[in-house]
C-alpha cells in the first residue's frame, strides 16, 4: 500500500506552501518585497500496464494502461515580480523605483548585490548607503554643508547650498536590469545576488532600456495581498487535513488486515 507514502508527500508539500505563505505575511510591511509562490509537480509513476501495450495475438492495444502516481514534490518557490504601491514619505533619501530595475550596492566582500529598497541613509562622511551600511553604486558623497538634495526622475543628484543659487550635480544613480528577475538569489535584508538563471546585470540609466524612473520622497510598499494570502493559507490547511485523513484511512485498512484470523 503506497497511500501512506503518497499522503506523506502531500502533507510535506502543503507544509512547504504554508511556510511560503507565512513568510509572505511576515513581510507585509517590508519595503519593496515581492510575494513568493510555492510550485509543485507530481512524482514519477509506476507503469503497471503501459499504454499502447499489445494485449492479444491479434494486435489489440491497451488504450490507457495503469499508471500509479507516487505523490507530489516541490519544484520551485518563485517570485511574483510586481510593482508595489508607492507611499509618500517626504524623505530626501527615500527613493522608489517606478517600473523595472534594481539599485546596485557593494557588499563588504566587494560583490555587487541588488535591491528595490530605496530607504537610503547618509554616513558621517556623507556617503549614500543602505540601511545596513552598504554603499550605493556609483559611490556618491553629499557635502557636509549641503542644505538639501534633490533627485530627479533620471536619478541625477543635485545638492543645494546656502551661499549658492545654482545646485551642484553630485552624480547619477544607475539601475540594474535582468533578463530573468525570478532567477535572482535572495540573501535577506532585501538584497539579491546575480545567478546564472537571472543572467548578468545590465546597468543603465533610468528611463532607458526598459528600466523605470525614480521618485524621490517615496518608498515602494510590499506587494503582499493579505486577503489572497489568507485564502491560500486556508486552502493549504484543508489540503494538509485531507492528506492526514488519507493516512488515517490507510492505517485503519492496514489494521483491519492484521486483525484477520
Amino acid at each position: 500500500m503506497n497511500a501512506l507514502k503518497i499522503a506523506a508527500t502531500g502533507m510535506a508539500a502543503q507544509q512547504t506552501r504554508v511556510d511560503v505563505i507565512s513568510n509572505n505575511l511576515a513581510n507585509m510591511s517590508t519595503t519593496g518585497y515581492n510575494t513568493r509562490r510555492a510550485e509543485f509537480a507530481d512524482l514519477h509513476y509506476q507503469q503497471l500496464t503501459r499504454a499502447g501495450t499489445i494485449n492479444a495475438a491479434d494486435g489489440t492495444v491497451v488504450p490507457a494502461g495503469v499508471q500509479m502516481g507516487l505523490g507530489a514534490r516541490p519544484t520551485a518557490v518563485s517570485i511574483n515580480v510586481a510593482q508595489g504601491a508607492l507611499s509618500q514619505t517626504g524623505g530626501d533619501l527615500d527613493i522608489a523605483v517606478e517600473g523595472r530595475g534594481y539599485f546596485e550596492v557593494t557588499l563588504p566582500s566587494g560583490v555587487s548585490a541588488y535591491t528595490r529598497d530605496g530607504a537610503l541613509k547618509r554616513t558621517g562622511d556623507g556617503l549614500i548607503v543602505t540601511s545596513d551600511g552598504f554603499p550605493l553604486v556609483p559611490n556618491t558623497t553629499i557635502p557636509e554643508d549641503a542644505r538639501s538634495i534633490s533627485i530627479n526622475a533620471d536619478g541625477e543628484i543635485f545638492a543645494y547650498f546656502a551661499d549658492r543659487i545654482e545646485p551642484e550635480n553630485l552624480g547619477q544613480i544607475s539601475l540594474a536590469g535582468f533578463s530573468n528577475e525570478k532567477g535572482l538569489e535572495a540573501m535577506g535584508s532585501n538584497l539579491f545576488l546575480e545567478t546564472n538563471a537571472s543572467g548578468p546585470a545590465t546597468i543603465g540609466t533610468a528611463g532607458t532600456e526598459g528600466l523605470g524612473f525614480f521618485r524621490q520622497g517615496f518608498l515602494e510598499d510590499s506587494s503582499v495581498d493579505p486577503v489572497r494570502e489568507i485564502t491560500e493559507l486556508i486552502e493549504a490547511q484543508r489540503g494538509y487535513e485531507l492528506n492526514a485523513k488519507v493516512i488515517t484511512a490507510a492505517d485503519q485498512m492496514l489494521g483491519a488486515t492484521t486483525q484477520i484470523r
